[in-house]
């Protein structure tokens, strides 16, 4: 039933890693909530195979898929390891699958997954980028409206009356958007500092395991990052690098 309900949406890689993981329990299904403001609980993404494992008990098996954007694990259980068994380092894959999480980790399990052309990829990432693109007109117009009503009900009907836009999607979207706004009005930098210092083993931290550790929105963090290296209390011992003076 849960199948039926879910449509898959299709996705970049990095906005199912990067997104935050919302539990459910009972019939409704868990998903990630995007940047974007994006709910999704099944995917369809498609990538390259950079790495593959297979347990020898064969109830365990993994393909790590690739798109330029991230990598996330596909991982398969118990009979349906063999779904992975036709799929070699290096194809180019279609999944469809449910998003689900693990050690603050998402992955996907699959439901399809097959062989692509390297067009089939190009045509999945306009679709992506044509959707992404209407989430954005979405949220500009949410952004642009948000703040001339007091009550979010009232946003709701004007926005849905005038644009037709979906109430669930308004409520989820302004709910982000002040968020983004409260977290952007709060100083991170000492927060950022004790990371860098808590993980930094001596040569300085990468700013990409940095940004894994903090799970502070993107922009935030660059700003953060960007304060920090302009003020002088840090810098890049090398390029991707950081460390406190």
């Amino acid at each position: 039933m849960e199948n039926l309900r879910q449509t898959a949406i299709p996705s970049r890689i990095i906005d199912i890693t990067k997104g935050r993981f919302i539990r459910k329990e009972g019939l409704e299904p868990s998903y990630i909530l995007t940047d974007m403001g994006q709910k999704i609980s099944r995917t369809k993404i498609v990538g390259t195979i950079v790495d593959k494992f297979i347990r020898e008990e064969s109830n365990y098996s993994t393909i790590t898929l690739d798109d330029d954007t991230d990598s996330i694990q596909i991982k398969t259980f118990g009979n349906d390891t063999s779904l992975l068994e036709n799929f070699d380092i290096g194809d180019i894959v279609f999944v469809i699958g449910k998003i689900r999480e693990y050690n603050n980790q998402n992955y996907i399990i699959p439901e399809i997954i097959k062989k692509v052309e390297p067009d089939y990829e190009y045509l999945h990432k306009l679709e992506v980028l044509r959707n992404l693109l209407e989430q954005k007109k979405i949220i500009k117009i949410i952004k642009k409206h948000k703040d001339n009503f007091a009550d979010l009900e009232e946003l709701k009907r004007f926005l849905k009356k005038k644009y037709n836009i979906d109430e669930n999607i308004i409520e989820t979207i302004s709910l982000l958007l002040n968020e983004k706004q409260e977290a952007k009005e709060k100083d991170y930098k000492p927060f950022v500092i004790k990371k860098i210092e808590e993980l930094d083993k001596g040569d300085g931290i990468e700013i990409k395991i940095l940004f894994e550790q903090c799970k502070l929105p993107e922009n935030i963090f660059e700003e953060v990052v960007n304060e920090l290296l302009s003020e002088g209390i840090c810098y890049e011992p090398k390029p991707g690098v950081l460390k406190v003076v």
